[in-house]
């Protein structure tokens, strides 16, 4: 309870409101363009936090996730362009009732919704993430290496697409991750004799060129000329049989989303398409579903935005991201000097209830913005993608540059640009390669120092129950993703990704 009311006094603070006004507006108001999901938004506005304290950068790059995952649903409903994956199961009755000139009731039940999700799952993370952080305590370097091979390898068997691709992301971005200086020795490490990599590469070039520049590139090339179903949205509220339909849909997808968004790599994604799914069988109208049903918006936007709120659980508590967005807190985490973990609770009290007590601030902020000034979000998406483009990507290298004052970085941000575009085109994810990067120098650090203490003992890593428990884990998730079966419905679960 104390940590609750000191979460509220930081979060409370005008300072803290303004900034994750700022958060939530813009990651709003880029989530609502056109082919910018979550990820390249908040990969995109990384560089204008780093000159906040931690506290503020935090909160305004939290603001910046779920507000731009508000906006994604924007897009979904009236364009039927989903703004990011978990919104493709929105689009697909979100946008049909726009058709029906329901487009204010949709957006309204995305809207309420999301709210109501939000808030029970600020109080999940307000309730568990303290004693998992307290039990993360007891590990030791065994222990940690054992629970970041099972955050990769759990993302691989939860990623879309082909599985093989995503371990050779996740083996890429291990293998970038050891550019540098040695931990241990400070030897140089695959610099090829250039300063500017004696520190690695850049986390934050890197971030905004694989989401940020290749998807605009990406877009560029398709080329999409989307049509709003209509320019003017009205009825922004909803009836008592609205209201009566949404009701049990809400709970069931907060329900799921709050217990599968702790889930490494596409939780929050599996949380949408799993709550649809349900919602579907339970349904006494099944035919309605892909035809304008309300329940099939209200289910997986609630599900999203509370598997959005609890993948913040492992990253406070462990030090481990849940998804891409995750990753490039953990980087905003070290950029600041602080050490993501379970030490951050006791560490940086301010900070850790700061941010979740943001939580709950920022869904109020977002039910206030997004339902008044939806005319706005409306007028921005009928702006040309050939007129916006120009402007975010000068708007990205000009705040990379700003980080160092050093151009180095833009180049870099080129070229992870043209690395992502690749990677896009030959059917590969960016997502394992950034958890790999981020995750590879605590993969070695703790493999190193468990090695270290047991004289060279490889057993320790399944004679520490700990350990031994999670790499046990570790093999029945891989062993369970490969069954033909699962296979195919993961395949099925996934395929709405790529339509």
């Amino acid at each position: 309870m104390d940590g609750i009311l000191l979460g509220f006094e930081v979060a409370l603070q005008p300072s803290n409101i303004l900034i994750c006004l700022l958060g939530v507006t813009l990651g709003t108001a880029v989530g609502v363009l056109p082919g910018i999901g979550p990820t390249a938004t908040v990969a995109l506005l990384l560089p204008i936090t780093f000159s906040f304290d931690p506290v503020a950068s935090l909160i305004m790059l939290a603001g910046i996730y779920y507000g731009a995952q508000y906006g994604g649903s924007t897009t979904a409903i009236l364009l039927n362009l989903p703004g990011e994956s978990s919104s493709v199961v929105t689009a697909l009755d979100g946008h049909q009732m726009a058709k029906q000139g329901r487009a204010g009731v949709a957006l309204a039940t995305a809207a309420l919704g999301s709210f109501f999700a939000g808030t029970v799952a600020t109080v999940v993370v307000a309730l568990f993430a303290p004693p998992l952080a307290q039990a993360a305590l007891e590990f030791g370097p065994a222990d940690y290496f054992s629970i970041v091979v099972l955050g990769l390898l759990a993302s691989i068997a939860l990623a879309s697409g082909s599985a093989v691709k995503a371990l050779a992301m996740i083996v890429l971005g291990l293998l970038l991750g050891t550019i540098g200086q040695d931990q241990f020795t400070g030897v140089p490490r695959f610099t090829f004799g250039v300063r500017e990599l004696y520190g690695g590469l850049d986390f934050v070039s890197l971030a905004v060129g694989l989401f940020g520049i290749a998807e605009i590139i990406r877009n560029l090339e398709q080329q999409h000329n989307p049509s709003l179903v209509t320019r003017k949205v009205q009825g922004l509220w909803l009836t008592r049989k609205d209201f009566r339909r949404i009701r049990m849909p809400v709970l069931r997808g907060t329900t799921l989303g709050s217990l599968l968004g702790v889930l490494p790599g596409g939780g929050h994604v599996l949380a949408s398409f799993t709550s649809y799914s349900l919602e579907k069988r339970v349904s006494k109208t099944p035919e309605a579903f892909g035809k304008g049903a309300i329940e099939g918006v209200a289910a997986p936007e609630s599900a999203n935005n509370a598997a959005a709120q609890t993948s913040f659980i492992p990253l406070l508590t462990l030090g481990l991201p849940a998804h891409p967005v995750m990753a490039l807190l953990v980087g905003a985490f070290i950029i600041q000097g602080i050490t993501p973990g379970p030490n951050v609770i006791n560490d940086e009290p301010e900070l850790f209830w700061g941010l979740i007590a943001s939580f709950w601030i920022g869904n109020v902020l977002l039910v206030m913005l997004n339902l008044p000034l939806i005319g706005l979000w409306v007028r921005m998406l009928s702006v040309p993608y050939s007129v916006l483009f120009p402007a975010i990507v000068a708007f990205a290298s000009i705040g990379c540059y700003s980080l160092g004052l050093n151009a180095w970085d833009v180049f870099a941000v080129a070229a992870a640009g043209l690395l992502g575009y690749f990677l896009i085109r030959w059917g590969c994810e960016a997502a394992p390669l950034l958890l790999g990067f981020v995750l590879g120098p605590l993969l070695e650090e703790n493999l190193r120092r468990a090695m270290i203490i047991s004289r060279g003992d490889p057993s320790v890593f399944v004679t520490r129950p700990i350990s031994a428990t999670l790499l046990a884990l570790t093999l029945i998730i891989v062993v369970v993703s490969l069954l033909p079966s699962v296979r195919r419905k993961r395949e099925v679960v996934f395929q709405g990704e790529d339509d």
